[in-house]
């Protein structure tokens, strides 16, 4: 049974950022729910690009955010997730997305959310942005003059514990440690695989060499991926993918030539294989007896 939280245990986490403006001014409330938690993802990968230095001819801070992506973070279909970047886009004017090429992903440009609003209201777009400025509807008022006490202050890497004093003088490669180590809880981790120490510290060195790279393409099992969907999928993983890995590799009777890029297929695949590959274990088990 799930327990209450006590004291600060609620900022152990790290959270998705959605700001909360979309969801409590009126100027807002034409997007559907679903459009905003989106957006929201779509902020969170922009900090991790802007980190990178993810910037265009510009300097505009750009994203990679498959429609895959979108439905396998949302547990949505092909039309509903194509459909909510559409809404985001020419809707509400939230983001840009821009071809690359065949077989390349889109870009994608993640617009600023009250000087968008404030430059096209989704229910005024027919007014040209001039107008706009005069003739906006009672409900979408000039943003440049409010206050807004609705801005997240947290850190837009991670929230609660990064944030405030305990992230200064601290780098990124730290903070990614600690994130880690939190997100695998990786002292009760080792404690449970004594035997396996060595390689959970080279796993957890591997992510973060990873995560903190500047490439803008990773190898993954011979193939280059965009840097920001590689970095998505390890931040997933947990101490369950962990384990998952560690048998994996007792079990693999192959020899393996590069066990850096071997272990790192392995841990990107993790989230995509794992419950798969115990679900294959239990029907042969089953049909075994």
């Amino acid at each position: 049974m799930p327990d209450y939280f006590y004291g600060p245990q609620a900022e152990q986490f790290a959270f998705y950022r959605i700001p909360k403006a979309l969801f409590t001014d009126p100027a807002f409330h034409s997007i559907s729910t679903d459009a905003k938690v989106l957006y929201g993802l779509l902020l969170d990968r922009m900090s991790l690009s802007a980190r990178n230095d993810w910037l265009d001819e510009q300097g505009r801070v750009y994203i990679v955010f498959t429609v895959e992506e979108i439905m396998e973070s949302l547990a949505c279909g092909n039309k509903k997730a194509v459909g909510l970047l559409r809404e985001l886009e020419v809707g509400a004017d939230l983001i840009e997305r821009r071809r690359q090429g065949l077989g390349k992903p889109n870009l994608i440009y993640v617009k600023n959310f009250i000087e968008g609003n404030f430059l096209k209201c989704p229910n005024d777009t027919s007014v040209s942005v001039q107008s706009t400025v005069h003739d906006v509807s009672k409900g979408h008022g000039n943003k440049t003059d409010k206050n807004y006490t609705d801005l997240s202050e947290t850190d837009p890497f991670l929230s609660g514990e990064a944030a405030g004093t305990e992230s200064e003088g601290k780098d990124d490669r730290t903070l990614y440690q600690e994130y880690f180590a939190r997100q695998f809880n990786f002292d009760a981790l080792i404690a449970g695989h004594p035997d396996d120490e060595d390689m959970l510290r080279e796993m957890l060195e591997l992510l973060v060499d990873t995560v903190c790279s500047k490439r803008r393409f990773i190898r993954i099992a011979g193939d280059d991926k965009p840097a920001e969907v590689v970095k998505a999928q390890l931040m997933k993983l947990n101490g369950d993918y962990l384990r998952f890995v560690l048998m994996c590799l007792k079990e693999n009777t192959t020899q393996v030539r590069n066990m850096r890029q071997y272990l790192l297929a392995t841990l990107y695949n993790a989230p995509m294989t794992m419950h798969s590959s115990y679900a294959a274990r239990v029907q042969h088990d089953f049909k075994t007896g």
